[in-house]
């Protein structure tokens, strides 16, 4: 029988905010990134009390080691090739997220590591599907901690009405009874914070970048194509443009107000911390 590996993933309020932020950025491709963070040992003890002649002991029974993984903060990685139902992580993408994991850890003083990865699921269910299940199972091959979390977005409650998004942590397995593997979901607690980390708000506003810059790689191999027409070039050049002005009305707008009011309440809580001080200030000079 296969073994869980990982016990529970507790993913952090800031870095849940980018990939949820990155999933709402398109509802016609999946997009995808790598979580950043760490792997601990939770020991959990049962005890129970025991007297020993008229002196009252604990005596441990059972002791658990469980692991669970801390995602910190999350890279956003640029999509060579546009899918409605797939996407992939190149080599090339892993190694530079493995460099940046380095400098976060030099930044943070904690030993930061790739985790796991994470897509979207636009206007599709949150479980993974058996490509998913397979690709995490190639990840859990370098890393048996790897785990996978999907955000399905644009789906719309059929009694309510309403629009919602879904997210799901999951590992593959061995089926026992066949040569596939067959996932199994990992427990996803998300941990608020008060404030943004800078790792994340660095990867937040790069979102509005690494959009453009898949428009631009996209228009620029078709462009290239010589036996286009001028009509066509000129089409091109238009749809272009209108998704340019899309990602700017549906993230970058967005993303600079939140930024605008994140900015106002740490003015504000700021004023309030000095009112705080300026009062301490005050009753510790009267004790003196």
């Amino acid at each position: 029988m296969a073994v869980q590996v990982v016990q529970a993933v507790h993913l952090e309020s800031d870095a849940f905010l980018v990939c949820l932020n990155h999933a709402l950025s398109t509802e016609k491709e999946e997009v995808m990134g790598l979580c950043i963070g760490e792997l601990n040992d939770d020991t959990r003890t049962d005890s129970k009390f025991t007297y020993t002649g008229n002196e009252l002991r604990t005596v441990v029974e059972k002791v658990d080691t469980v692991k669970i993984i801390h995602i910190h903060s999350v890279i956003i990685l640029r999509r060579s090739d546009k899918r409605k139902d797939r996407v992939e992580i190149s080599p090339e993408q892993l190694s530079a997220a493995s460099t940046e994991t380095h400098r976060l850890a030099e930044l943070t003083g904690r030993p930061m590591r790739v985790v796991g990865w994470y897509h979207s699921h636009p206007h599709i269910t949150v479980w993974p599907s058996h490509v998913d299940v397979r690709t995490q199972a190639m990840y859990q091959m370098m890393d048996q901690s790897f785990v996978g979390l999907i955000f399905s977005c644009f789906i719309e409650d059929k009694n309510t009405k309403t629009g919602r998004v879904l997210y799901t942590c999951f590992q593959s397995i061995q089926a026992q009874k066949s040569s596939e593997y067959e996932r199994i979901e990992i427990p996803v607690h998300i941990v608020p914070h008060v404030t943004i980390g800078k790792v994340c708000l660095e990867s937040a506003v790069e979102l509005p970048k690494i959009l453009c810059q898949e428009e631009q790689d996209a228009y620029r191999r078709i462009h290239s194509l010589t036996h286009l027409d001028s009509v066509t070039k000129i089409h091109n050049g238009s749809v272009f443009t209108k998704n340019l002005c899309s990602q700017m009305s549906a993230v970058s707008g967005p993303l600079l107000q939140w930024l605008e009011d994140r900015f106002e309440q740490n003015q504000q809580y700021l004023q309030e911390l000095q009112q705080e001080k300026e009062e301490l200030m005050q009753e510790l000079s009267a004790l003196e």
